[in-house]
């Protein structure tokens, strides 16, 4: 089953408020994946980037381009709860 992504908001401290499909929310901190894969560090170094985030087509997912995304799972079983 996937947790479908309704709605993305850019926080501050590159963190995401995320609302899903069933209606529950997370906060997931993307500043963890900025040292670990070399697409994210964009995320820092481009002004405003991080800002751009979309949720994808369908909801499985987000992304900022065409390099930098997050599957719908991801977001949901390691994001905090409430967000």
């Amino acid at each position: 089953m996937f947790h479908r992504v309704k709605e993305v908001r850019p926080l501050s401290d590159f963190r995401l408020a995320v609302l899903f499909e069933s209606g529950e929310r997370r906060s997931y901190n993307v500043r963890p994946l900025l040292d670990k894969w070399q697409a994210f560090r964009a995320l820092s170094d481009v002004t405003g980037l991080f800002n751009q985030v979309k949720v994808d087509a369908g909801g499985y997912g987000i992304s900022w381009n065409d390099e930098i995304d997050l599957s719908c799972d991801e977001l949901y079983f390691n994001g905090d709860i409430g967000g």
